[in-house]
């Protein structure tokens, strides 16, 4: 019931966090609105491992891990909520599907797992045909929105490389220095670019942009990782892997009927090639054993 239960949990976080990433931005800017989740979350996380009496590692590749992840999320978080301006909510979450996709090729590269295989290759041109039709459907609200598509793509990108350089250095530490490491380098990063910046603080934060950070910062930047985590150490890395194919959905339904956002056909159209493009990548191993290809 516990596993059921924070899998559950993960989705409904993974799938209300792009709309909530466009609240916590509204009439407070979005620079403020990532910096100030980065570093409440580091607070908090600094906070309860200290509580745990957990102590932080500190040894050479523990601080490569927390550099390589400070680094990721830094410039993931920095350029998806810049493009999250540009496009719908719902949006963001569908781009986002091809993630593990991105992290294959990265992983094929630099730790020298399987190849592309004629399903993978298949799997990647279905996905980029997804893309091309979720741009030329996005050309059609404004110019604009090719910057939204292509900022998410590039956040997928450093995303993605940085998960694989954490495996890479595989430091021996457990998932409470890692995640409160990354925060803390992510948040010194921010508030050197808030600093460095002319954006001004906001005197007055609006009630669902101030309620939109604060839940970023505890439930998308904490307990959705940690949730994560608790899930993969108990469930079939495919079965995780379903989280991927299930959130978009219902991050374009959230979208819909919470932020009215538009779904026409060309998105669905492009939704589901994305998600099939992903499905196909994932799981093209069980599909070659089902229908019994060498």
């Amino acid at each position: 019931m516990q596993v059921i239960t924070a899998y559950i949990s993960i989705v409904l976080i993974w799938a209300t966090t792009p709309l909530a990433i466009q609240w916590s931005s509204e009439s407070v800017g979005f620079l403020f609105g990532i910096s100030s989740r980065m570093v409440l979350g580091a607070i908090l996380a600094l906070g309860i491992i200290l509580l745990l009496g957990k102590p932080l590692a500190t040894h050479h590749k523990a601080l490569q891990t927390y550099v390589a992840s400070g680094l990721g999320l830094f410039t993931a978080m920095l350029t998806v909520y810049w493009s999250a301006q540009y496009i719908p909510s719902g949006w963001v979450s569908i781009i986002y599907g091809v993630t593990p996709i991105i992290t294959g090729l990265f992983a094929m590269k630099l730790l020298g797992e399987k190849g592309l295989t004629l399903f993978r290759t298949l799997a990647i041109i279905m996905s980029i045909s997804g893309l091309y039709i979720m741009l030329e459907t996005g050309l059609q609200f404004g110019p604009n929105t090719s910057y939204g598509i292509f900022g998410v793509i590039a956040s997928s990108v450093f995303y993605s490389f940085s998960m694989v350089m954490v495996k890479r250095i595989d430091a021996d530490i457990d998932t409470y220095s890692t995640v409160t490491g990354g925060l803390l380098v992510s948040a010194i990063l921010f508030i050197s670019v808030w600093f460095g910046s002319d954006v001004d603080t906001p005197v007055d934060i609006p009630f669902r942009a101030g309620a939109a950070i604060l839940y970023l910062a505890t439930v998308g930047s904490l307990l959705g990782f940690f949730l994560f985590y608790f899930v993969l150490k108990r469930v079939e890395a495919t079965r995780t892997s379903l989280i991927t194919l299930i959130v978009p959905v219902c991050a374009l339904m959230l979208g819909h009927f919470l932020n009215d956002e538009a779904i026409t056909h060309e998105v669905i159209i492009g939704c589901a090639m994305i998600l099939s493009g992903l499905l196909l990548f994932e799981f093209e191993g069980a599909i070659r054993r089902t229908n019994k290809i060498d």
